[in-house]
């Protein structure tokens, strides 16, 4: 009976992050076009990990960067508070969104920086449409990545039934 509900509970949790993807894509791109023009540069701890080689010619700036933090960290909390309360049915301590928040943004980090790597990838290549698709095909591979992250987190640490 457990392996039927770790099975329905996958099935859910793909669902939810399905949502969590499209408004993660929604965001990325639209982020992406409303600050391409910002261009202040990283501060320099950032800016050793997020290097030009990394990231591409002109893409160690917050314009860049900061479309795949905040799409992914806005809809990584909604997949958190949706998961919560219709993968898992769970009634742990709200306060557990602290420790998935900390744990998140580390996540969004890593994935900021292989955002940034696919994203440049893309970019590199001279056909048209994988450049215009690179924030949304960067941002779908990073989702996947955090995806096989969070599901055991979520199902065996924050949301483990009692």
């Amino acid at each position: 009976m457990e392996k039927k509900k770790t099975l329905w509970e996958i099935i859910k949790f793909i669902l939810v992050s399905c949502i969590v993807t499209v408004i993660q894509l929604v965001l990325v791109n639209v982020l992406f076009l409303l600050m391409k023009g910002i261009t202040n540069p990283l501060p320099s701890f950032l800016g050793k990990i997020f290097t030009e080689q990394v990231m591409g010619e002109g893409h160690t700036n917050w314009g860049y960067i900061l479309p795949f933090f905040l799409s992914n960290l806005i809809a990584n909390v909604y997949g958190f508070f949706q998961n919560r309360k219709t993968t898992f049915k769970s009634n742990s301590p709200k306060t557990y969104v602290v420790i998935y928040i900390f744990i998140v943004l580390v996540l969004i980090f890593v994935s900021t920086f292989l955002q940034g790597i696919v994203a440049n990838a893309l970019l590199s290549v001279s056909v048209k449409f994988l450049n215009s698709l690179a924030p949304t095909i960067a941002a779908m591979a990073a989702g996947t990545f955090q995806m096989l992250v969070l599901f055991p987190l979520e199902k065996f640490v924050l949301f483990k039934n009692k």
